[in-house]
C-alpha cells in the first residue's frame, strides 16, 4: 500500500518528520510533558514520587493539568513545526459534537458488557449498589471526573490516533502506520512486570481505536467511545482504570475482584483481562468488515471501510 491521506489531503506548509522517526518523538514529547507535568503535581503533594494520584483531587489535576500539558504540546507542533490545520490529525466532519457522545454511549455500553462478562465468569463479587447516589460529595467528584476524563481520553486520541497514526500513514503507509501507534501506545502504557494479557490488551486497545477512527475518517467518535469507557470504568464499580483507582463509592454497583488475574485483570482493572482482549479482538473484526456501497448503476459492490476509491485517493504528496 502506499502513503496516504487519512483525514485530510491538505498538505503540511512546514516540516513532516520521516515516518522513522515519528514514533520516537511521540514517545519524546510525552515523557517531557509527562515529566513536566509530575513535577509541579509533586510538588503540590497532588501525585506520589512515583507519579501516582493522591486521592480524587490528585485524580482530577494528574487528569486535568497533565493532559492539558500534552495536548497543547502536540498542538503547537501541528500548528508551528508542521503548519498543518487540525483536519488532517482527525478534527474534521460535520456532526461533530452527536458522534462524540454516540461514541461516549458506545464506551459506557462496551466496557458495562465487558465488566458483566467477567462477572458472569466469577471473576467479581457483588456488594452494595449506587452508594454514591448517597453521598453529594462524591456524585461532585463522579461528575468532576466525567469532564477530566473526556480531556485525558481525547487528548490520548489526538495524539496517537490522530498526530501519530495520520503522519506515519502520510510517511509509510496505513497498516505500519497502526503497527506502529499501537507499539508505541502499549510501551507507554508498559508496566514493570505486566502481565501478558495488559500488554496485549493495550495493543488491542490501540489496534480497535485505530481501526475505528480509519472507518469513520474522524476521530470524534473514537473519542467518545474512550471517554465513556474510562469514566465508567473509573466511576461505576470500585475497581481500577489502568491501574489507577479513583477512590469513590461506586456509582453502579461495588465490584470486588475473586478470580484469577487473567480473568479479573488484578491491579490493573478489567482492562488487563482476558475479557477485554476478546472484546477487542471482536471489535477490531467487525470494524474490518467490508462495507457496502452503491455502484453508479444501483447496484452494490463490496468496499473495504475507510480506504477511498480510486477518485477520492489523495496524492502521496498531500
Amino acid at each position: 500500500m502506499k502513503s496516504t491521506s487519512l483525514y485530510s489531503s491538505e498538505a503540511p506548509r512546514g516540516w513532516l518528520p520521516w515516518g522513522a522517526l515519528a514514533p520516537f518523538l511521540c514517545i519524546v514529547l510525552v515523557a517531557v510533558t509527562d515529566v513536566a507535568a509530575s513535577v509541579v503535581l509533586e510538588r503540590f503533594h497532588l501525585v506520589t514520587a512515583k507519579g501516582d494520584p493522591i486521592g480524587v483531587t490528585g485524580l482530577l489535576w494528574f487528569l486535568l493539568f497533565g493532559f492539558s500539558l500534552m495536548g497543547l504540546a502536540f498542538l503547537g507542533w501541528v500548528r508551528f513545526v508542521e503548519r498543518r490545520s487540525l483536519a488532517t490529525i482527525g478534527l474534521v466532519g460535520s456532526h461533530r459534537i452527536r458522534s462524540f457522545l454516540a461514541g461516549h454511549a458506545i464506551g459506557l455500553a462496551t466496557i458495562s458488557a465487558v465488566v458483566a462478562a467477567i462477572g458472569m465468569s466469577g471473576g467479581f463479587s457483588a456488594g452494595a449498589f449506587g452508594k454514591a447516589l448517597g453521598s453529594p460529595t462524591a456524585l461532585l467528584g463522579i461528575g468532576a471526573l466525567l469532564v477530566a476524563f473526556a480531556l485525558q481520553s481525547s487528548v490520548e486520541e489526538l495524539v496517537f490516533r490522530g498526530w501519530l497514526l495520520s503522519v506515519t500513514a502520510r510517511k509509510l503507509n496505513v497498516p505500519i502506520a497502526v503497527l506502529l501507534t499501537s507499539c508505541v501506545f502499549t510501551l507507554l502504557h508498559f508496566g514493570p512486570g505486566q502481565h501478558w494479557a495488559t500488554t496485549s490488551s493495550s495493543f488491542l486497545f490501540s489496534t480497535f481505536a485505530c481501526c475505528w477512527a480509519l472507518r469513520q475518517g474522524h476521530i470524534w467518535g473514537v473519542m467518545g467511545w474512550h471517554a465513556g469507557w474510562n469514566w465508567l470504568l473509573a466511576v461505576g464499580f470500585e475497581l481500577p482504570v489502568t491501574g489507577l483507582n479513583a477512590g469513590l463509592p461506586a456509582l453502579l454497583v461495588e465490584l470486588t475482584p475473586r478470580g484469577t488475574v487473567l480473568l479479573t485483570g488484578g491491579t490493573q482493572g478489567p482492562e488487563g483481562s482476558l475479557w477485554c482482549n476478546v472484546f477487542f479482538t471482536a471489535g477490531i473484526a467487525f470494524l474490518l468488515r467490508p462495507a457496502r456501497k452503491p455502484s453508479p448503476s444501483g447496484l452494490a459492490t463490496e468496499v473495504v471501510s475507510g480506504a477511498p476509491s480510486p477518485a477520492e485517493t489523495p496524492s502521496p504528496n498531500g
